[in-house]
């Protein structure tokens, strides 16, 4: 969560090959569910005449992704990591902002854990598929966003270019969706990063953050079709 998946989900999904841009809470565990994707995706919208590829999100160790039952041909899998610190006080910004105070999202100890548990995750799948995905620093679609831009192009075989503006879409901004804040309704990439100056994190917690980023983006790095990484 809070890695630039809704931004770089809307720039996916105003490309004509591509349809989708939300999460849509389901595992992927055989072709099956590929085909309940498109039929529920195909029940709110309406599919692009050139689409090739449906796009969803992953965001939580509930939802599995069973790879090795894919064809890889037919299968394009983006990883990507943002910092602890930033990540952190995004997440315990927005759920103590929309949900009860007793979420433990809304706990700088809680969402240390939800990130570490799902680092671990990560890094598992990185270890069990090596070569099945392409992986980029999250920060990197709001500081050199024509980079990222061009290597998903590219990854992902585009006929024409993205860009770093988008379409809104039914459920842009919707929560659990994804981003509820109102920067996603911008429709372009802001380059300015929120500081989130009034919330505090816990330094044990964050200590080991930090250390669970650092594996798993090693790790994840090595292991990559291609790797897109900047300054961390």
């Amino acid at each position: 969560m809070r890695a630039y998946t809704s931004l770089v989900g809307h720039l996916l999904g105003s490309h004509p090959e591509i349809d989708g841009y939300y999460e849509m809470h389901q595992s992927y565990a055989s072709t099956e569910d590929l085909a309940r994707q498109a039929q529920r995706y195909a029940e709110q919208h309406s599919l692009k005449p050139g689409g090739r590829f449906l796009f969803d999100k992953l965001l939580h160790n509930d939802y599995t992704l069973a790879l090795e039952r894919f064809d890889p041909h037919k299968t394009i899998v983006l990883m990507a990591l943002r910092p602890p610190e930033p990540t952190l006080k995004s997440i315990v910004s927005l759920f103590a902002r929309s949900k009860p105070a007793d979420d433990p999202y809304a706990d700088p100890v809680g969402a240390a854990t939800y990130y570490i548990e799902r680092l671990h995750a990560l890094a598992a799948f990185g270890q069990q598929h090596p070569r099945r995905f392409y992986y980029f620093d999250a920060a990197l679609i709001r500081t050199d966003t024509a980079r990222v831009l061009a290597a998903l192009e590219q990854w992902l075989q585009l006929g024409t270019p993205l860009t770093a503006r988008y379409r809104s879409f039914a459920q842009t901004g919707v929560a659990g969706a994804g981003d509820s804040s109102p920067a996603i309704a911008a429709g372009h990439v802001i380059r300015q990063e929120k500081t989130y100056p009034d919330v505090a994190l816990e330094a044990e917690s964050l200590q080991r953050a930090r250390e669970a980023y650092q594996d798993c983006r090693r790790q994840l790095v090595a292991r990559a079709t291609a790797a897109l990484t900047g300054a961390c």
